[in-house]
């Protein structure tokens, strides 16, 4: 055996004993985990920034689920040899066949700034980055009960403002008695490119001391200078009697964003399309990585097929998250509990206030194996007043969902709400052919 082989096994004992550690870590019932999210129409439009949560928990489920087969590659261990402590994600970062392919291509850029101070630190290890979406690996050390507060992120571009981006992370929580955490934060580019220099800020949540974990490094554009791709595609599919119009697929290193667009002249208004994958000639299926929904149509995220580009796609799905546009607008009375307006399947089940804030509990009947949850926009009280939610769960083993009103209880007559995702699912499957040039 060679010494070179000797060390991928070594990786790979230390990769399997890590997937072993998450494989009997106790995980809830996915049910009763909250789904924090930039939901909030208003803050949208005040805002170009969407951040969303995961849970430690959801995370650690999430790592469950796509835990497979670890076979290390030469080039993926000379990444994660790269990126020392990094074993305990491994085997999520390896679901996303674009991604390690980029890594394979050596388009990993590696960082190693350290922010230490109080006994603990933040290193940015490395990142993967370009014109579309960055990937931000990071370790975190002697963080002290992260779980009792969190931490927010801040993403800073070279004059220390806030970049225009969307970014999702997991909540911090120590995977040892050592206080080590190792995650990664990714960013999607929609308004903006990477910038030439990103600070990466951690802040403690809910603490009077308030401290700080700041880095600061370049970023290299150079690695995917001129990769972006644009596959015209120009094709109308009807759904439910709903159209769809697929414009374009633009391919990049780190994903493929298939752009769509839903006809103004639909009777419905759609919230998302069910269990839309991309599949090749060889049978291989690209997964959505996630998709960033507007009032007229939607771009979704696949796997990058960028450097193993197939000879056909077909773009496969089994139909939409949609409710009548006539039905999208509700009122409640708080005091009596009263509902009109809405979807038929939607029940207001009881109305509570908790300090100053209004809390709502629905349900809503035939939401088997929704995606998606109850939430809305645009809320104002009788008197034009506005008002934004503070935290939406949903529970879709019992199918009901729990909004909370921030300064609800202040309230004035009734509330008016516009639906902004709802949890029905319409089942009507489709399929179209999306060229790619040889």
């Amino acid at each position: 055996m060679t010494d070179e082989q000797k060390s991928f096994d070594a990786l790979e004992e230390r990769l399997n004993a890590r997937k072993t550690e998450y494989e009997t870590m106790p995980v809830p019932d996915a049910a009763s985990q909250a789904v924090q999210a930039g939901i909030r129409q208003a803050a949208r439009k005040r805002k170009s920034r969407l951040r969303w949560y995961i849970s430690s928990i959801s995370a650690a489920a999430l790592i469950l689920l796509f835990t497979g087969c670890i076979r290390v590659s030469p080039a993926f261990a000379s990444f994660v040899e790269q990126l020392p402590g990094m074993e305990g994600i491994v085997s999520m970062i390896r679901q996303d066949k674009g991604l390690m392919m980029a890594i394979d291509q050596s388009l990993l850029q590696k960082v190693g700034v350290t922010d230490e101070h109080d006994g603990a630190s933040l290193t940015v290890e490395g990142i993967i980055t370009d014109e579309s979406r960055m990937v931000i690996f990071y370790t975190m050390k002697g963080m002290k009960d992260p779980e009792k507060g969190g931490y927010d992120i801040d993403l800073l571009d070279e004059n220390r403002k806030d970049l225009p981006v969307a970014f999702s992370y997991a909540s911090p929580k120590p995977a040892s008695e050592s206080g080590v955490y190792e995650d990664k934060i990714d960013v999607a580019f929609t308004e903006s490119l990477p910038p030439q220099e990103l600070t990466v800020v951690f802040k403690e949540r809910g603490k009077e001391t308030k401290n700080k974990w700041k880095v600061t490094f370049p970023v290299d554009h150079n690695l995917t200078k001129g990769m972006k791709k644009i596959i015209p595609v120009n094709q109308t599919m009807n759904v439910d009697e709903q159209r769809i119009h697929v414009k374009q697929a633009i391919l990049y290193p780190t994903r493929l964003v298939l752009d769509i667009e839903y006809d103004r002249n639909n009777t419905k208004k759609i919230f998302g399309i069910r269990d839309l994958h991309l599949v090749d000639e060889q049978g291989r299926a690209w997964r959505t990585d996630s998709s960033s929904i507007s009032g007229s149509g939607s771009s979704v995220f696949f796997e990058s097929m960028y450097f193993s580009t197939p000879k056909k796609l077909t773009l496969l799905g089994s139909g939409l998250s949609a409710v009548d546009k006539e039905e999208l607008v509700i009122s409640i009375n708080p005091s009596s509990g009263e509902i009109q307006g809405g979807p038929s399947s939607l029940k207001l089940l009881q109305s509570t206030v908790q300090g100053k804030n209004l809390i709502l509990e629905f349900s809503i009947a035939d939401a088997q194996n929704a995606t998606s949850g109850l939430s809305f926009t645009n809320i104002e009280d009788s008197k034009g007043n506005p008002f934004d939610i503070n935290e939406v769960r949903w529970s879709p083993s019992v199918f009901e969902a729990r909004v909370v009103i921030k300064n609800g209880a202040a309230a004035k007559g009734n509330l008016t709400m516009e639906i902004f995702s709802y949890p029905d699912q319409i089942r009507a499957p489709f399929s179209i052919d999306i060229p790619v040039n040889p």
